[in-house]
């Protein structure tokens, strides 16, 4: 049995529906266990007792949540002290909107994520392009769902809008899977 942890912030819903698909997604793979926290919740046992840990978060800015940024700086801070999630499976995913077409800097929110679990030394799970709904919602970083339009106003989200974060969810799962409880980076 493999543990996925999915943590995220939402402002207006979007993101933790976002997550809610990813959970989906993991969780129908045979053999593992998904569970969805609010970053504010999450605690440092809720992510050492997980295979995998997939952080969502709005786009702010061209940044990450406040609250996923203080998950990184207060909790995550200690456990990579103790090289804690060497090893364990990475990803990420973000929504967001905003002026122009860049998705409210979605994609700096993605790297910004990335660089701490590659701090962290997890094995990061991209997005391939060829992932079912990517054309709709995903990055070669990982899915991302447009809230706005090019001139600010909300899009509806539809059911086909959170396919690349379901499928996003069984890529994971099925790595942790794969990786188990190894702790690969141990020394």
């Amino acid at each position: 049995m493999a543990k996925v942890l999915i943590v995220y912030a939402s402002d207006y819903g979007s993101t933790k529906r976002m997550a809610a698909a990813v959970a989906q997604g993991a969780g129908s793979v045979e053999g593992v266990e998904a569970v969805v926290k609010a970053a504010e919740e999450t605690m440092a046992e809720d992510m050492t007792s997980s295979d995998a840990i997939v952080f969502g978060s709005p786009a702010h800015m061209g940044s990450l949540d406040w609250r996923v940024k203080k998950l990184f700086d207060t909790v995550c801070s200690g456990l990579w002290m103790k090289s804690a999630l060497n090893g364990k499976v990475g990803a990420v995913f973000t929504t967001g909107g905003g002026f122009g077409l860049s998705g409210g800097g979605a994609e700096l929110t993605m790297l910004s994520m990335l660089a701490n679990l590659v701090e962290l030394g997890m094995i990061i799970v991209p997005l391939p392009k060829n992932t079912p709904g990517y054309e709709l919602g995903g990055l070669h970083w990982g899915p991302n769902i447009r809230t706005m339009d090019n001139t600010a106003q909300p899009l509806p989200l539809t059911e086909e809008s959170f396919e690349s974060a379901r499928n996003h969810g069984v890529h994971v799962g099925r790595l942790s899977l794969v990786l188990g409880k190894t702790a690969i980076f141990d020394h």
